[in-house]
């Protein structure tokens, strides 16, 4: 295969009859992957560890191959397939042998995401074009800042679809036959780092990017945190209009300032301070945009207030920043201030996402099972200071030390599950050992969950807050940070119904402060 008949290949309607294309995975990603290169006309062969039932049993219906079988080395059937391009599923990382293998032969190595660009045109807008494109990374954030960025487009009057890693393939958004004006396409770092290989002559040029913030995770597919930075950084390049950025995260305007754009695209800040020209941000507790409006040396137009917010359960700083992100993504499409303002009036957070999920006897139970990283549990831990605090899991090979220090010094009492309790308990010991520390060893423990509820319980009183951020991926104990968060919060709905009160602030728990306690 040429170089240039894969250039050649930026449309739905080129000849992609004949290309031979080896998919790698089965999940949602790579089946809508598969389903649009057979619908194309390639020949596919999708290549696996596993098999969904419903997805193989679908393969042979659309015209696509299955292998089925280990790749901790490139399987023969893949060599004798001979593939003119590889589009990987995102969980293969740039260190995973079929990787290595298709970079060092020299075969073309896609994302879907390039995929879903090669093909945006399959259904056109009025005039003829295809839907724009709005980028959201970052480190946490994203499913927010997606979903926020497009219902206010929505409410704006756009046909707004989110989709990428929120959990609606990209493909799937670009071959919906209703069409859209606008895809916001949540991305994460993995997708990132493949849309970086990207070459040819129509790179994905987005209307709007922003990277909301950076801090360590995924430490462990990338390699080190300079390969992580910069696949986050690979979403402004080429973007057209608008670089929104965190004024309060150096790192994301770096990328901004570093980014190759298309000339007369603006960088756009936020942050929760007063906003200069070009900025979103607040004043006197009210949100306002200085960037998308003529008079911006002299004047703000007015976006929402932080009072309305916290009626909605939005007041949280972290998603109070989201929100001005959001914000200057659909202004800078032109949605109004009045539009974003009737959007967030009934919008509300995904399960999971510092989710109140109890009040009882005076304590606040929270869930925020999705603060998956260090930097998201440092989020929610500046919302509720002195809380008692669930934490661990599975750290992805992230230091835990720097949020403990910071944030576990003022916590109540911590909580500690997971598989790497250690690296937890060690860091308690070094940066906060007067705090009360609790393990749940869930070798020993038939219900997770109930044990900590139980332990919580013990430990606050009236007033306090008892708040699951674990600053750790799930699949330890769980099979998904939901998961995770619903047994939580069925727990603490077991213990309120049987009667079981906490106990008071006069009763501390059995364990002394910095003494830790295994269950």
């Amino acid at each position: 295969m040429t170089a240039e008949r894969l250039d050649s290949l930026t449309s739905w309607r080129a000849d992609w009859r004949g290309l031979r294309v080896a998919v790698l995975g089965l999940s949602v990603t790579g089946f809508s992957v598969a389903d649009t290169l057979a619908e194309l006309g390639a020949d596919v062969l999708v290549v696996t560890e596993s098999a969904d039932e419903e997805y193989a049993r679908l393969l042979p219906v659309i015209g696509a191959g299955l292998h089925v079988g280990p790749l901790d080395a490139v399987p023969a059937a893949l060599i004798e397939f001979a593939p003119d391009v590889v589009v990987a599923s995102p969980g293969f990382s740039p260190q995973h042998p079929v990787i290595s293998w298709a970079q060092q032969s020299g075969i073309a190595l896609w994302g879907d995401v390039e995929l879903a660009w090669r093909v945006r045109d399959k259904v056109v807008r009025a005039d003829g074009r295809p839907a724009e494109w709005v980028l959201v990374t970052g480190t946490n954030g994203k499913t927010t800042t997606t979903r926020l960025a497009a219902t206010m487009m929505q409410r704006g009057g756009l046909r707004a679809a989110p989709c990428g890693n929120i959990g609606v393939p990209v493909l799937d958004a670009v071959r919906d036959p209703a069409g859209f004006d606008v895809l916001v396409v949540e991305l994460s770092s993995h997708q990132l780092w493949y849309l970086g290989l990207q070459s040819g002559p129509d790179p994905l040029s987005p209307h709007a990017s922003v990277c909301l913030n950076l801090a360590d995770d995924h430490l462990e597919w990338h390699g080190s945190f300079a390969a992580y930075r910069d696949a986050k950084a690979v979403v402004y390049q080429h973007t057209r209009v608008a670089c929104v950025y965190n004024k309060s995260d150096a790192a994301t305007r770096l990328m901004v300032e570093e980014a190759e754009v298309v000339d007369g695209a603006r960088a756009i800040g936020f942050d929760l301070g007063v906003p200069g020209q070009s900025d979103m941000g607040l004043v006197d507790g009210i949100l306002v945009d200085r960037a998308f409006l003529e008079e911006r040396s002299t004047s703000a137009l007015e976006i929402t207030t932080v009072a309305d917010l916290a009626a909605q359960g939005l007041a949280a700083p972290h998603v109070v920043s989201n929100i001005l992100a959001a914000s200057a993504l659909a202004r800078s499409l032109g949605v109004e201030p009045h539009d974003i303002r009737a959007a967030l009036s009934d919008f509300a957070l995904d399960p999971h996402r510092i989710q109140i999920v109890a009040v009882a006897e005076g304590v606040t139970w929270v869930d925020d099972s999705k603060a998956t990283n260090p930097h998201a549990a440092a989020s929610s831990l500046a919302a509720y200071p002195g809380a008692v605090w669930i934490v661990g899991g599975l750290l992805k090979g992230v230091d835990i030390g720097a949020l403990v220090a910071a944030r576990g010094a003022v916590a109540k009492a911590a909580i500690v599950i997971g598989v790497e309790r250690t690296e937890i308990v060690a860091a308690f010991a070094r940066h906060a050992p007067g705090v009360p520390l609790f393990e749940v060893d869930h070798a020993e423990t038939e219900d997770v969950m109930a044990r900590v509820v139980e332990l919580a319980a013990d430990v606050a009183g009236d007033g306090d807050v008892v708040l699951l951020a674990p600053a750790s991926a799930s699949f330890d104990q769980f099979t998904s940070y939901a998961d995770r968060g619903r047994r939580f919060a069925q727990a603490v709905t077991d213990r309120i119904e049987n009667g079981k009160a906490p106990r008071d602030r006069d009763h501390p728990a059995e364990d002394a402060p910095g003494q830790p306690g295994t269950v």
